[in-house]
């Protein structure tokens, strides 16, 4: 037997290679959708892509099922709570994949979404009784608990979907061997649960002794515990959970269509018409100099994350990023179904050198100079970013960080702070548009 497992950092993401020597079958279990890293590995172990499960419909990324089936031949398995445009075969409780030395059950653990499944793997050279292993899709995770809170399952209240997570734990996942290896599909910078480990895996006993969630505690409780405290979701998540019940361009196909030139003329006209500008340099350069109007989320970090979170749905993308590395930023793009990609700036910052009228800095201030402005007489408003600092799962807004103060520069009579939604920002201040003016800058393509 052979399992085999991916982390993909950006996106805490792990999925799995599952193979059986014996019969030369691999089983990909909650691929990314580029496949090609599951493509050499099952050549080089001498094994075809047959099966490919979804453990569910994830929400912060595009699986790799339609590739994996376009490309290889693979049947699509999904829970049987499943709706899909896509044909797919249904996977109940108890439902086996048998192999010479290796067998698949599907255990429906609803809860994070209502088609949730968790799929134990018996090493059958070792004992075809007690499980190796299970993989438990985003039920259970090292330290965590998927969350129930999640629109993926239109139709199905955190209330509800949380007493379902208590008894697939409960009923199903904790009645497994301790000695149980538990391979979950996230880790720890996920916004699936709110306490995942930077572990990927662990023993069944451990987690029992450990996750800070499957401790003693009434099912009232336990709702209570996993609908509240949730890191905010990026609006991209339900758009994902949906795109992956559904029939849709394969990435190869759509790079094909996106990885393409514009000169840097039909650049300012499609920004003039509304295109998003997305420049994905480092900070530091863009703070140099970039063309005017565009939006930074650099390709270091978590980079699909923000920009599931920042970016429209459907308004065109224009890249702009270092040469050679056109194709990662639109390839990341399309692992969360951001496929709208129109193409790249031609030459990058390079094709700017003649219009150095189109090339804005950004200006970077140190702590110091922000403090002595603040006391001036016209003091700028200071716009804090960051999200709450959380501590244990919990968040704390700290007063020092998100002011309920009015900004020294506010008109008399107006609001302090009001709510926002933007999951990068707590507090906005409300002005008074007609004492406080401000000038846009823009730019136009010739």
């Amino acid at each position: 037997m052979i399992l085999k497992q991916y982390y993909l950092g950006c996106l805490a993401h792990a999925s799995y290679l599952l193979g059986d020597e014996a019969s030369a079958t691999a089983t990909i279990v909650d691929p990314q959708r580029d496949i090609e890293q599951y493509v050499a590995d099952a050549e080089r172990f001498g094994l075809q892509i047959r099966h490919v499960f979804l453990t569910h419909f994830h929400a912060d990324f595009i699986a790799g099922h339609l590739e994996l089936r376009d490309r290889c031949g693979a049947t699509i398995h999904l829970g049987s709570r499943a709706e899909a445009e896509y044909a797919f075969t249904p996977m109940a409780d108890g439902d086996t994949l048998h192999f010479s030395g290796l067998r698949l059950e599907v255990l429906e653990t609803p809860g994070h979404t209502i088609e949730s499944i968790s799929i134990l793997v018996f090493d059958l050279e070792k004992s075809a009784a007690k499980p190796h292993a299970v993989l438990t899709g985003d039920t259970l995770f090292i330290g965590d608990v998927g969350r129930p809170d999640l629109r993926a399952s239109l139709g199905w209240t955190a209330d509800d979907l949380g007493a379902h997570l208590y008894d697939s734990l409960h009923d199903k996942l904790l009645t497994l061997p301790d000695d149980t290896l538990v391979y979950p599909a996230h880790g720890a910078g996920s916004l699936c649960g709110k306490q995942l480990s930077s572990d990927t895996v662990s023993s069944l006993g451990d987690q029992r002794r450990m996750n800070y969630a499957l401790q003693p505690m009434s099912k009232e409780d336990f709702i209570r515990l996993v609908t509240t405290d949730q890191p905010d979701a990026p609006q991209y998540f339900t758009y994902d959970a949906i795109l992956n019940t559904r029939e849709h361009v394969t990435l190869d196909n759509n790079l094909e269509k996106v990885l393409k030139p514009i000169a840097l003329d039909e650049v300012l006209r499609m920004g003039d018409a509304g295109a998003q500008l997305l420049d994905v340099r480092d900070a530091v350069e863009f703070a140099r100099g970039h063309l005017a109007g565009s939006i930074n989320i650099g390709l270091g970090g978590q980079y699909t994350t923000w920009a599931g979170t920042l970016l429209d749905r459907v308004k065109p993308i224009v890249i702009t990023a270092e040469p050679g590395r056109e194709q990662e930023a639109a390839l990341r793009l399309g692992r969360i179904g951001f496929d709208h990609v129109k193409g790249y700036l031609h030459g990058g910052m390079a094709a700017l050198a003649a219009r150095q009228d189109l090339v804005w800095p950004t200006e970077r201030v140190s702590a110091a100079t922000v403090a002595a402005e603040l006391v001036s007489a016209d003091p700028p408003l200071v716009l804090d970013i960051r999200n709450p600092p959380r501590v244990g799962g919990q968040t704390h807004t700290r007063k020092s960080e998100y002011s309920t103060q009015p900004h020294a520069g506010a008109p008399r009579g107006s609001s302090s702070r009001t709510p926002h939604r933007c999951p990068l920002c707590r507090w906005l201040p409300i002005f008074d548009c007609d004492q406080h003016s401000a000038t846009k800058r823009n730019y136009q393509s010739h």
